[in-house]
Order: C-alpha cells, then structure tokens, then sequence
C-alpha cells in the first residue's frame, strides 16, 4: 500500500512521489514534464527547459551520459525547486533523493549521481548564467567552471520533450 497521496502524469499513470517506485517511472512523463518546465522558475531571459538542460549535462559527462540525462528525473515528480529554497527545507531534499534514487533504478543505473555528472551540471549552469540570465555582476557559486562550448537555444516544450525521448533512445539503443 502507498503511504502517501499520487498525482496523475502525462502519459495517465498514477505515482506517488513520496513513495516512488521503480516500476511507475516512465521516460514519457519525464521527458513531457522536464520539457514543460522552465530552468531558475521562469527568471531566465527566455523559456529554457530542464529537458534542455538535461540533454546538455547528457552530452558532456562522458560515460556517465544516461546519468546525465536523468539526472533531474525526480523533477518530473517533484518539480523543481529553487536551490536558495531547498536548502532550508529537508524534508524536500530527502523526498527528491528517494525520487531520484526510484528513476536511476528504473533504468538500471547506480541510486547516486556520479560525480562526471554533478561537474557536468556545474559547467551548464555556468553556461545558462552566462547565456539565459541577466548579468547583474553578482558572483555565483560555479563562476570558476568552465562554460560548456555549446549555445543554449531555449526549444520549445514540444521539441525539447522529442529530442530528450531521442537521446535517450541514442543512449538506451532502443526506442523511448
């Protein structure tokens, strides 16, 4: 029996994010949610999706690329949260650690981001406040990371969603 109330997802399935499972993760709904949600809540200079985002770290993690592109999976679940936020509420965070564990497990990979991923999201994040945030001369943590060699463009949720469901089936060698 599931401890904690469910929310429906795109594709129509019911999860329960506070007591997920492997087995009720789907790349459908997770590829639509990342694609409709917009990086830093909305303050960029344009829609720039965590699908987007997500996609980047995949491509500049190496070996760890599937990691990558999942990396941010329990948001699909949980939302995303603003870090200044979620600092102080940890409940949230423990609720975003068994999320994301239950979405590396669906796919048959280890319940804890490798490091090559977490430097990869640093370099993207140097990127997207270079490229979709304004520059207000305030430092940020990963100012000292090197930026990705790549332009952010911001697709729409539509297309964002169909390239993530792409490279995933790129790095699973299959369909999505």
């Amino acid at each position: 029996m599931k401890l904690a109330g469910w929310i429906q997802t795109y594709t129509g399935k019911k999860f329960w994010p506070l007591d997920p499972r492997p087995e009720d993760v789907d790349i459908e709904d997770i590829a639509h949610a990342l694609a409709m949600q917009c990086r830093f809540g909305g303050h960029c200079l344009r829609f720039y999706s965590n699908a987007e985002h997500s996609i980047l770290v995949s491509k500049h993690c190496g070996d760890d690329a599937l990691a990558g592109l999942l990396h941010d999976g329990s948001e699909a679940y949980l939302l995303d949260m603003l870090s200044p936020i979620k600092q102080f509420m940890p409940d949230y965070k423990a609720a975003e650690k068994r999320c994301q564990a239950a979405v590396y497990a669906a796919f048959g990979l280890p319940d804890i981001t490798p490091p090559s991923v977490k430097l990869a999201d640093r370099r993207v994040l140097r990127s997207e406040r270079l490229q979709v945030m304004r520059d207000t001369g305030d430092p940020w943590v990963v100012d000292a990371e090197q930026p990705i060699d790549e332009q952010i463009v911001g697709w729409q949720p539509l297309h964002a969603r169909g390239l993530f469901l792409s490279r995933f089936a790129e790095l699973t060698k299959g369909p999505a």
